[in-house]
């Protein structure tokens, strides 16, 4: 009979099995097992298979000790399996039982102690050796070095520089080079009695923490080899049911990470004698499905996760856990710390997260831990000897503010003779915008070339023709991809971008005061999808280098990476794939780190969305969608110094009549050619239609805002621009910014040269002159007449502003020769 069918024979009460056997158990076997089970449901035969065999025979030592004496008071205790027949046992014999039962674990324990450290299962290593495979440096083996550095770690990496023959292990089964090689390392560590070796992959794995607390929770398995375990039975399915039960944790072996002494190891992968591309882990699986080999190297599982965390199947499982100075991954199905993170499966996207903060890479004391690491400094290189970097520029779609972003390539801080220029232009309404700045600064870029619509190119294709530029030109140190709707306003982006030192990196831009972005997370279909840190990122709350899944529309990619790890790819062509979908999984699949930086402010995305060409100048329209583009363009460019008491920018040429920048000059004409494209001048007669009365007591020749389809975005510039210029030139008024009458009055001599004296229907009015006195026109200008002040010198773009309907009564002005053209608006009428 065994021992521990023996102690079921003993009749204990269930009180006594949890409260006094279950404790000492403990402390025999300290983690593995299934604690919170109640004896007789199996806690002591979960045991069983965690004693090793000097503890079974103390065991039975123990209890035919005790059976010897013969006791009336504990017959139950000596009885035969063969009696067969059930007895009930006293309260007082099953307490007599319970403290005898105690007694014998108890001197298990004694005993234990006292015997040699290999017969009773292991104590402490003395030291650790982390022992790891890589064929090649890629961004994985760098992130996981620096883990291993971080921590002081003692590692030895196999194969670095080898061809690897181990199969396509991220799609099929393979792995068995790796054993081959740990199997003729540990020959150099096999009689180390006191070393203890653990094997992780490097590409998919980071560590959170340091040897000492490793060390420390290996001990606590008491076993001499322990693996790291996961929810799946991989790679062959039928073998699950020959795994032992596990009541509560993760119940299959996985091979990415293990640990045990050197003489057990080394004796495990001793017995291969496979193919490289035979699978490794089915290896380790049948070693461990086999009894006698998992008494004998005495293996477990870490079933809850105390050393080795494998995210597959288990990503709601861990969270980030933020303490001081530092980033753990928190396994709150166990409440355990895991000391190795494997982003083993599909789950390389969530690592990729973590280790965006695991250990250090971010924390909130300290901000980027990493972002300083492995920096380019190119503030010691002459121009001739900066990075030679090709510029791709993809105008795909009619995008607003074009020529904004043309001109902004010629201002780049970086030296033109460096720079190689490749644009396509997709769209015919923007061929003139690209001739304008093409006439102007081909000098900058002598060997540009540009492709346009005429030659019917897809965006795919115009995608590689320009990367496929890179990569046959070995002088490409860097391939610089931008699209039409970004607007950088920082020239030394591309300075900051190199010095960053990263295989694939793009500036973090999102819209204006949205949280639409050029990166993204992922779904586990491969959509879009928000990570969890997404919003505080796109606003700054988190800034550093982050590696993402997704970025898109601008980005810098080393030409060396291009001519290397993705010189066999098609990074913009996949079946059922977006040009930018396609290249950010081709990226990923080669390994290749994605990183977004919101370190610097760089600028910001337009939206193109509602952009209407049929317009004659359509970025008018575009305060709503595009706020900051439209105010750079539009507004005056000392607008803001109207806010400034130390700038003296406002004047006041007649009593309560301000004066002050408003419009640039490229608002004016592009408002004074929208209404002559228009075309539908009113005639200055007193019978109006337009108006609900149909009667105009001061009739001018003029073009509504409504006629042209402004008035919304009109009354939007009322209420950003003008309305806090009143607030502060008329304290105590707070203006609703509300106009009906908006409009564009012309001025000729044969048409209507003046205005006779009026009040305007308003609180306060504004006129806005929209273009020069004595070169587009002469005379003209306006007079108050209560104060007898003239106002005859109007400046282009610059904005009267003056009570209504009350106070200044006023004319205007003959025009003498030319054309005048005015912007008026009667606010809160």
């Amino acid at each position: 009979m065994s021992s521990f069918a023996h102690m079921e024979e003993l009749g204990l009460t269930a009180k006594c099995q949890e409260s006094v056997l279950s404790p000492l158990l403990d402390k025999l076997f300290p983690i593995s097992g299934s604690h919170s089970l109640p004896f007789r449901n199996g806690l002591v035969q979960d045991k069983c298979g965690n004693f090793s065999r000097t503890d079974k025979r103390i065991f039975l030592l123990e209890t035919q000790e005790t059976t010897k004496t013969p006791d009336p008071a504990s017959a139950n205790f000596g009885r035969s399996a063969a009696d067969g027949a059930t007895r009930q046992t006293s309260r007082t014999d099953a307490e007599r039982d319970c403290r005898r039962a105690r007694l014998i674990l108890t001197r298990i324990l004694w005993r234990r102690s006292a015997l040699p450290n290999r017969a009773r299962g292991p104590g402490k290593p003395s030291e650790l050796l982390v022992i790891t495979a890589a064929t090649e440096v890629t961004d994985g083996y760098l992130r996981f070095m620096r883990t291993i550095r971080q921590f002081n770690y003692t590692v030895q990496v196999l194969g670095l520089g080898e061809e690897w023959k181990g199969g396509d292990v991220a799609r099929t089964v393979g792995g068995g080079q790796k054993v081959r090689w740990l199997k003729k390392e540990l020959e150099k560590h096999k009689d180390k009695q006191n070393t203890a070796i653990m094997f992780v992959d490097s590409y998919d794995v980071i560590l959170a923490s340091g040897p000492e607390e490793l060390l420390k929770k290996f001990s606590r398995f008491s076993h001499r080899v322990v693996f790291s375990a996961e929810g799946f039975c991989w790679p062959d399915q039928r073998l699950a049911s020959k795994y032992p039960v596990v009541h509560h944790g993760k119940r299959y072996l996985n091979s990415g990470g293990f640990s045990g002494y050197a003489p057990e190891v080394y004796a495990i992968v001793k017995q291969w004698k496979y193919k490289d591309d035979d699978d490794d882990q089915l290896f380790y699986t049948r070693i461990y499905l086999d009894k006698e080999q998992r008494r004998k190297f005495n293996i477990t599982l870490d079933h809850k996760s105390h050393i080795f965390q494998n995210l597959n199947g288990a990503i709601e499982e861990v969270v980030l856990k933020f303490e001081k100075s530092r980033v753990r991954a928190r396994n709150v199905a166990y409440d355990t710390l895991p000391v190795v993170i494997h982003g083993n499966g599909p789950t390389k996207l969530q690592l990729n997260y973590l280790g965006n903060y695991v250990p250090t890479a971010w924390t909130y004391e300290h901000g980027c831990g990493i972002c300083d690491d492995d920096l380019l400094d190119l503030s010691g290189l002459s121009d001739e000897e900066m990075p030679l970097v090709h510029i791709a520029v993809f105008i795909e779609q009619p995008t607003p503010f074009l020529e904004e972003f043309l001109e902004r390539l010629a201002t780049l801080s970086y030296p033109h003779t460096r720079l190689r220029l490749f644009i396509h232009n997709n769209v015919v309404y923007h061929e003139q915008h690209v001739e304008r700045f093409w006439t102007r600064h081909r000098s900058l870029f002598p060997g540009a070339r540009i492709v346009g619509p005429e030659e019917n190119l897809k965006q795919d294709q115009a995608r590689n023709m320009a990367v496929e530029a890179c990569k046959k030109d070995v002088s490409c140190d860097y391939f610089f991809s931008i699209d039409s709707d970004v607007a950088l306003i920082n020239p030394d982006i591309l300075r900051i971008l190199i010095e960053e030192n990263k295989s694939v990196i793009a500036p973090m831009l999102s819209r204006h005061g949205k949280l639409w972005s050029n990166f993204w997370g992922l779904s586990p279909e491969g959509f879009y999808s928000r990570a969890e840190d997404y919003i505080d990122i796109v606003q700054s709350k988190r800034v550093g280098l982050w590696n993402v899944p997704y970025i898109t529309q601008v980005y810098l990619i080393r030409g060396e990476t291009l001519r290397s790890r993705l010189s066999a790819v098609s990074l913009y062509q996949q079946e059922g794939m977006d040009p930018d979908m396609s290249f950010c999984k081709s990226v990923r699949e080669q390994g290749i780190f994605m990183f977004v930086s919101n370190r610097d402010e760089f600028g910001r995305l337009v939206s193109s969305t509602s952009y209407n060409i049929s317009r004659l100048h359509p970025d008018m329209w575009q305060i709503f969608n595009n706020p900051v583009d439209w105010r750079e363009k539009y507004v005056h460019e000392n607008y803001s110094k109207i806010f400034d008491d130390d700038e003296n920018v406002v004047e006041q040429p007649c009593p309560d009549v301000y004066w002050f920048p408003a419009f640039s000059d490229r608002m004016c004409d592009e408002l004074v050619e929208t209404m002559e494209d228009f075309g539908g001048w009113s005639g200055g007669k007193h019978n109006d239609e337009r108006l609900s009365g149909g009667y105009e007591n001061v009739p001018t020749v003029d073009i509504h805002m409504n006629q042209i389809q402004f008035e919304k975005e009109w009354l939007k510039f009322l209420k950003d621009y003008i309305a806090p210029v009143t607030e502060k030139l008329y304290p105590g008024y707070y203006p609703r910014a509300q106009a009906v009458m908006n409009f564009v009055v012309r001025y000729r001599p044969d048409e209507q040269p003046s205005l006779r004296p009026h009040h305007d229907s308003s609180t306060f009015t504004i006129n806005i002159a929209l273009n020069r006195k004595n070169i587009d026109y002469e005379g003209g200008g306006c007079r108050f007449l209560r104060y007898d002040c003239k106002v005859e010198s109007p400046r282009k773009g610059w904005s009267f502003m003056h009570p209504g309907r009350l106070t200044h009564y006023h004319e205007g002005l003959p025009v003498t020769r030319g054309t005048r053209y005015i912007m008026v608006s009667f606010v809160d009428p």
